[in-house]
Formats: structure tokens, C-alpha cells, sequence
């Protein structure tokens, strides 16, 4: 068994199930700082793993890498997503408006205040929407730092009618915040889809993006190749929905016939998409003709 996988699985798991680390170390008989050193990668017993597969809800052969994984919020999406790019060689994407690793912190900064915003209007359970938050941000600007350090490959397509979208209603669409955190991200929005076009202009050694004119994706997915494995991630969470969120499941798998598949997809997609400077005087044409006026 690869212990250092199910430790990090278990972490993914952990945060999916909304319970705290103290509560599961207690239900399991152990101290939390085991848990931890679970979570760490320390050997772990298999009747451990399948009594903690029986608190997370799940089986135990998730625990174990077999088979496929589900994430039906995205923390625990995100956490994984996390610890598979920390190996990924080369990133396959085909999704809605965006990339999330190639935004900028003032992407995130939006982020934090919508989601602060958010949870200030639920009252009692304010505490507890602060903290996902925190968590999740925490959890994607991790990723961020990883891909900074580690400038793994990337090939991205985005929906021409997503960015269009993106471009009138700006990120964070689904969320009630007030008219100035409204501006913020919709002058955030105009602001990712310029550093796109000028991404495809420049066309930085080790990405490229492409942009796919037709109706959006109905399903964003990611092919993640690292040297020794390659993972398939489908992921129905936009990063500016609000992490309380369940609007769909997720899942990743390492099975080589989905793999071919979203390959196959992904391939036939990037044929057809508009690349370099004929793709940014798009996304120029679409900023001029849609951006709102702040």
C-alpha cells in the first residue's frame, strides 16, 4: 500500500465530510495528532482504514486508490486536486471561462470578499461559512503557490460564450453581494479575460490556451500527467461559487479507458479551438463590445 497516497486521501475525505479532526480521532480511538501523522503518510492498519471509511461514509477502497473517487463539495475536491498537481507534469483542461492557476491575486481577493459577504447574511452559522471559506481559499491558493514553483505544462480551452458571460455578469455571478463587491468582480472578470488574451499573444514556453467558439463544455474536466501516473479529474465546481455549494459530484480516476475518452474530447476540441493573437483580438473584441461600465 502506498501510505503517503492514503494519507493524503484520507485529508481529501476528511474535509469532503465537514467533521473536524478531533472528531474523528475520537470516534476512532486515537489522538488527533495521529490523525495527523495518518494524513502524513504514516502506515495505517487496514482495520483502521475501514473504520475510518465507515465514519467518512465512504469505501474503503477510496481509502485506498482503487476505483473512482467522489467529491460532492468542493473542498475536499479541491484538497485533492491539490495533491495531484503537486506531482503533474503536464495539465489538460477543457472548462467553462477560465483557468484557475493562471489567475491573479486579485482574483482571489474578490473571492474572499464575496464569500466574506456571504456569509455575514446566514446569521447563526456566520462562524462556520467563515471558516470553509478560509479553508478553501487556503486550499487554492496553495495550488497556486505549487504551480508557481513547479510551472508544470498547461493546455487550457475556454468557452467563447462562458467568457462572454463572465464578461457582463463578472465572477461570483451566483452570490447576493452588494453593488461594490458586484463592481469588484465584474472589473475582475474584464481583467482575467485581458491577461488571457495576452497570454495567447505571448504564448509563455509551457502554456497555451485555446478558445472553443461553440456552446460550452457541459462537462470541465482535466487530464493531469505526472511521470509515473496520469489522473482524470471531472469537476462541476466553479472556483467563484461559494464553497457551501453542492451542485454536483465530482470525481477523479486514474482508469485508462475514461482517460481516453476525455483525451479523445480533448484532442478533437483543440483542433478546432482559435489559438495565439487570432484568439486574443476575440477575447479583446468580446471585452470591448460586452464590458459593463463600472
Amino acid at each position: 500500500m502506498r501510505f503517503t497516497e492514503i494519507g493524503q486521501q484520507l485529508r481529501a475525505y476528511r474535509l469532503e465530510s465537514g467533521l473536524r479532526a478531533e472528531e474523528i480521532a475520537a470516534r476512532l480511538g486515537v489522538s488527533r495528532a495521529a490523525l495527523y501523522r495518518y494524513e502524513k503518510g504514516e502506515v495505517i492498519k487496514l482495520d483502521t482504514i475501514k473504520r475510518l471509511a465507515e465514519l467518512l461514509k465512504i469505501s474503503p477502497l477510496s481509502l485506498l486508490g482503487i476505483g473512482v473517487e467522489y467529491y460532492n463539495r468542493p473542498i475536499g475536491y479541491y484538497e485533492r486536486t491539490r495533491q495531484v498537481e503537486e506531482t503533474a507534469d503536464q495539465i489538460l483542461q477543457l472548462s467553462g471561462p477560465l483557468c484557475y492557476l493562471t489567475t491573479s491575486d486579485a482574483y482571489d481577493s474578490a473571492l474572499a470578499e464575496a464569500f466574506e459577504e456571504t456569509a455575514d447574511q446566514v446569521g447563526p452559522d456566520r462562524m462556520s461559512m467563515r471558516s470553509l471559506a478560509e479553508q478553501v481559499l487556503g486550499i487554492l491558493a496553495a495550488r497556486k503557490r505549487m504551480y508557481a514553483m513547479r510551472r508544470p505544462g498547461i493546455i487550457a480551452m475556454v468557452s467563447l460564450p462562458a467568457v462572454q458571460r463572465l464578461i457582463e455578469v463578472g465572477i461570483v455571478s451566483s452570490m447576493h453581494v452588494s453593488d461594490r463587491v458586484r463592481r469588484i468582480c465584474r472589473d475582475v472578470a474584464v481583467t482575467e479575460v485581458e491577461n488571457i488574451a495576452n497570454l495567447m499573444e505571448t504564448e509563455p514556453m509551457g502554456l497555451q490556451f485555446g478558445l472553443l467558439a461553440g456552446a460550452p463544455p457541459s462537462t470541465s474536466f482535466e487530464i493531469l500527467r505526472a511521470r509515473d501516473r496520469v489522473s482524470l479529474a471531472i469537476n462541476p465546481f466553479r472556483t467563484d461559487t461559494h464553497p457551501s455549494a453542492q451542485t454536483g459530484v465530482a470525481m477523479i480516476t486514474g482508469a485508462d479507458e475514461a482517460i481516453a475518452a476525455h483525451q479523445r474530447v480533448a484532442e478533437a476540441s483543440w483542433r478546432e479551438a482559435i489559438k495565439g493573437p487570432a484568439g486574443a483580438a476575440r477575447l479583446r473584441q468580446l471585452v470591448n463590445v460586452a464590458a459593463p461600465v463600472s
